[in-house]
């Protein structure tokens, strides 16, 4: 006897006995993940009181999957004995009559579950519906709608609708949320980022995705959604526009952080920008913000990405428009608007390869940069003494006597605490002779000047003397990043400029990442037995409209760094803890992480010959780790979605995971401990088996 007979109540194989529609039905159910809170609620109107809503508004943009969840929901009710009467928005149209006829004898019976689906095809019946349809139906009946368009404030406003009616807004899927669609689509977890960072948390675009991952294996790496995956998400989430200056004004609003009406006339001359842009305001896939409108992540990734497929010249002519428009913008704005336009500006450009990620948003928004104030000279002292030696600390001392308006502090918002300070100095011709003996930087600048292009009477030297992070003192990130932005956008804003000069002691590595617009002068200084590097651009020669554009042109491939693995170095905790935040900041930039002072650590083997791939490695098996322990769980996500999946800013990550922003900043910080914690963990484990003593720094 085979093991199957002396089983006889075995259980078929799935389909088998079952009709089409109920093998697809099945399949559904199976696939279904993500709305678990939104189906119970919906869940609860079959065994409401009679305090309960009668009518629930499902609304979201397209694609975001209101009608995977009202199938899902009509086969639950079905389940519970239910009968379901279902009406198309799209085949009904703004007709009565045809509606009348779709819902049938919908008024007949006790129970009766209407679901009206795709409803701003034929919201012009909304009033009527309201007032004549609906109240027709038993008491007992429940319906609920699914459409993009948020309904006409009469609901509310009536005392009696705005009892027995319920709004469900549908929110962007969770990364993990994500990860569980591209799983039950047979995605493998290793193969999730790249599709979940595009798709922005819409279901119908990780779906589309899945697709094209499946059938072409091995492209997960550098996977990019194709032409025919953006428009079929173009048609889903956009559908069709009135006319070619509206896709024009989409393309325009997809491009810019956020969209203005004067902004919008500049991008399109000659249209109705007033007309257009009330246009853009009023659609359901738009947010409406104190400074303008701007696209929900997945819209505005799948108009980016068509556009520049599709017709790559028009996309570099409305980046220019807009460019120019934002520029001027920056020049006009007053000095407490410089960083939110330089934030534009640069935003505009953020698909631009630039090294590193210098222009991603990451965690600036932690930081306040602010004049320096006679309290913190103490701390700025010792962030100088700290990272560069006393003699460096002696010469901030030096030029916070000659130019103390030079410096800027940058203070952590939630504990208002110093973390970084930088000074850019304004140095007029001709050289001051006190400057040139006391500094041995600022001695290398001039006599570059003066060999190449002197500065003439009444032009001036700006020189970004110090930048001092402490911890991860020079490497890329977000405070970086800032003081880049507002040294950039002073050179924007002067007059009389000629060289403006950086100052890196990592010369191999900052010519890689910034010297294809600011080349290295060959020039170097030393203070206190650190050699430091001088970068340039004479600003006459090179204006900042021409440096813009040549950046934005930059194809220029990156500078090999020197052989070798640099020897190991042991860390403080601080600055390893600091080090881990800036391994994920930068962790979407290949080629960024070898220079990590967590690369020159035991968490990568001694010898290794792709020290960023094994330290890539570490952080992945740390954060796996995180994701199994139910506690860690969200903080797990919260740094996934802030980091791996390439959110734009921390915003944009608080509403893929469906999170308020003050909660979702809750268990990102929870979530860097964690990952911290087990990488020291590691770090310290390691180093004691080899030896080493990881707190010798301390």
């Amino acid at each position: 006897m085979t093991r199957q007979e002396s089983q006889p109540d075995q259980q078929p194989p799935a389909g088998r006995g079952m009709t089409l529609g109920e093998q697809v039905k099945e399949a559904r159910s199976r696939a279904f993940v993500g709305r678990d809170h939104e189906l119970a609620l919906l869940g609860s109107a079959l065994s409401r009181t009679a305090d309960s809503p009668s009518v629930y508004y499902v609304q979201g943009p397209g694609g975001i999957g209101k009608s995977t969840l009202l199938r899902e929901f009509a086969d639950r009710a079905r389940r519970d004995g239910r009968r379901i009467v279902f009406v198309d928005g799209r085949v009904v149209g703004p007709s009565t009559s045809v509606f009348e006829a779709a819902a049938g004898d919908v008024a007949v019976g006790s129970g009766t579950v209407l679901i009206i689906d795709t409803f701003e095809q034929c919201q012009p019946l909304e009033t009527w519906l309201r007032e004549a349809f609906l109240p027709r139906l038993p008491g007992e009946a429940i319906v609920v709608i699914g459409g993009r368009r948020a309904l006409d404030i009469e609901w509310s406003a009536d005392p009696g609708w705005s009892r027995a009616l319920r709004t469900v807004e549908l929110q962007p899927f969770t990364s993990e949320q994500s990860s569980m669609l591209l799983a039950a689509n047979g995605i493998e977890r290793s193969r999730h980022p790249p599709v979940v960072g595009f798709a922005g948390g819409n279901p119908l675009a990780l779906v589309l995705a899945a697709a094209v991952v499946t059938a072409r294996p091995g492209t997960e790496a550098t996977w990019h959604p194709s032409g025919q995956i953006l428009a079929a998400l173009l048609n889903r989430l956009v559908g069709d526009v009135p006319s070619a200056a509206h896709r024009r004004a989409l393309e325009a609003a997809a491009q810019a952080f956020t969209m203005t009406e004067d902004l919008l006339r500049a991008a399109l001359p000659g249209e109705d920008a007033s007309q257009l842009f009330g246009w853009l305001r009023d659609l359901p896939f738009m947010n409406v913000l104190q400074g303008g409108v701007h696209p929900h992540d997945a819209v505005r990734e799948t108009l980016v990405a068509d556009l520049r497929w599709r017709d790559l010249e028009a996309f570099q002519q409305m980046q220019a428009r807009l460019g120019r428009t934002l520029l001027a913008r920056l020049r006009e704005a007053p000095a407490s608007r410089v960083r939110a336009a330089m934030g534009e500006l640069f935003f505009l450009y953020r698909e631009v390869p630039t090294r590193v990620g210098m222009w991603d948003a990451g965690d600036q928004d932690l930081v306040q940069d602010e004049p320096l104030r006679a309290e913190d000279v103490p701390a700025v002292l010792a962030f100088a003494a700290e990272s560069e030696g006393k003699a460096s600390a002696e010469l901030v001392r030096y030029w916070l006597d000659r130019q103390p308006g030079a410096f800027t502090l940058y203070r952590h918002l939630g504990t208002g605490r110093p973390v970084a300070f930088s000074a850019r100095l304004s140095l007029p011709a001709p050289a001051d002779p006190r400057d040139i003996a006391a500094d041995p930087v600022v001695a290398a600048a001039w006599q570059y000047c003066d060999a190449t292009a002197p500065v003439r009477p009444g032009e001036h030297m700006a020189m970004t003397r110090f930048a001092i992070y402490p911890g991860c003192y020079q490497l890329p990130s977000p405070v970086m990043q800032l003081m880049h932005q507002l040294s950039l956008g002073a050179v924007a804003r002067s007059g009389n400029l000629a060289h403006g000069v950086l100052v890196y002691q990592d010369v191999h590595a900052w010519q890689r990442w910034v010297g294809h617009t600011m080349p290295d002068t060959g020039y170097r200084a030393e203070v206190g037995g650190r050699t430091y590097g001088l970068f340039a651009n004479d600003w006459r020669q090179r204006p900042f409209e021409r440096w813009l554009d040549q950046l934005v042109d930059s194809r220029e491939p990156d500078i090999p760094a020197p052989a070798g693995k640099p020897p190991f170095q042991p860390l403080p905790r601080a600055s390893f803890d600091e080090a881990v935040r800036h391994v994920l900041q930068l962790w979407n930039q290949r080629g960024a992480l070898g220079n990590s002072p967590l690369a020159r650590t035991a968490l990568v083997p001694e010898g290794s010959p792709d020290p960023e791939a094994g330290l890539r490695e570490r952080v992945e098996q740390a954060l796996d780790a995180t994701s199994g322990i139910p506690r860690a769980v969200r903080g797990h996500d919260a740094v996934v979605a802030t980091y791996l999946t390439g959110a734009p800013t921390q915003q944009a990550a608080a509403r893929r995971l469906g999170l308020p922003f003050s909660t979702y900043r809750r268990h990102l910080k929870g979530g860097l401990q964690d990952l911290s914690d087990r990488l020291w963990k590691v770090y310290c484990d390691y180093s004691m088996a080899s030896r080493r003593r990881p707190d010798e720094h301390d």
